[in-house]
């Protein structure tokens, strides 16, 4: 990418037009520059907190270096040559270096100030000192002390035979093999639609699950949601959906049990991704002496349904 490329990038993610972008990737309907930090450039907390690290470092440094340049400046503009005992006068390195003590209250003793001018930015500078370690203090902390769900979602999701009725099916696991308490999944529905007025909106449905909550969540959940007359999916087919943009998704909730902090995920499944007449490959297996076993290795696996047990798959 080129500068004038990152320029227009920029422009287009920190301004604010009249128009918003939605954009059609992948069979998903997406917001264009929807999370994307650049945007945040007006809401300083934001921005702290949704940068990566690397940037939240370079930040700091720069901002580091402009205040003690900026008090460098201000320490030279008093006339006396001796405003900083043991500086050399009129250099901005010792200037700079001394506003880097004060910043930082280190004080050698080796440079000290000696006029009443300079005694007044070092207070000031004390002041700006305790507010910015403060500050940093807070948003180092609140960036380590966010949770971070390691939730994984399958690539695709199914539409198989569950006790004989056509169910839509995808799976979910805790990667972190902790314990998330109390989770909770909530499934919707977005699709198109045209109302009796000739008036185009976006509409959400929920989609009921055969369970939708769990005491503890350690490895893996399947998730199901029957296609009866009451569902949203009835009725449906493949193409009906890709027509009407329509999406599916999940939002996964909970308290993780190592660091008592709530947590989310989500996941977008897109018309495409659902796979009518399949089903997911067993992941788990028994070993000769009765123990059982998990294997991830199967985690998005499908495999089709056999002709002679997929008849009623298809909506009726």
């Amino acid at each position: 990418m080129g500068w004038s490329d990152f320029r227009k990038r920029f422009k287009s993610l920190t301004s604010r037009p009249n128009v918003v972008h939605l954009k059609l990737r992948d069979g998903r309907l997406e917001v264009e520059g929807l999370n994307q930090w650049l945007s945040y450039w007006r809401d300083p907390y934001h921005l702290f907190l949704t940068v990566p690290w690397w940037v939240f470092l370079v930040l700091l440094t720069l901002g580091y270096g402009l205040v003690n340049t900026a008090f460098a400046w201000l320490y030279l503009m008093d006339g006396n040559p001796e405003a900083i005992a043991n500086a050399q006068p009129g250099s901005f390195a010792d200037a700079f270096f001394f506003s880097v003590q004060t910043l930082g209250s280190i004080g050698y003793g080796a440079m000290y100030p000696t006029t009443l001018y300079t005694n007044a930015v070092v207070a000031i500078q004390a002041m700006v000192s305790i507010v910015s370690v403060a500050v940093i203090t807070g948003l180092a902390f609140a960036r380590f002390s966010r949770s971070h769900a390691r939730v994984s979602f399958s690539q695709v999701a199914v539409v198989e035979l569950y006790d004989g009725r056509p169910t839509f099916v995808f799976r979910t696991a805790n990667r972190r093999r902790n314990q998330i308490l109390e989770a909770q999944l909530k499934v919707y529905l977005l699709r198109d639609e045209v109302s009796a007025e000739g008036q185009q909106m976006r509409r959400f449905y929920r989609v009921p699950l055969i369970r939708d909550e769990t005491p503890r969540f350690t490895l893996g959940w399947t998730v199901m949601h029957t296609i009866d007359e009451s569902s949203p999916l009835f009725g449906e087919t493949v193409q009906s959906l890709e027509k009407r943009n329509t999406t599916i998704l999940v939002s996964l909730s909970g308290l993780d049990e190592t660091i008592m902090q709530p947590l989310h995920a989500r996941h977008v499944y897109a018309a495409r991704d659902v796979w009518w007449e399949h089903r997911f490959v067993d992941m788990m297996h028994a070993t000769a002496r009765g123990d059982r076993y998990v294997d991830y290795r199967f985690f998005n696996a499908i495999e089709p349904i056999p002709k002679c047990s997929s008849q009623s798959v298809t909506n009726q």
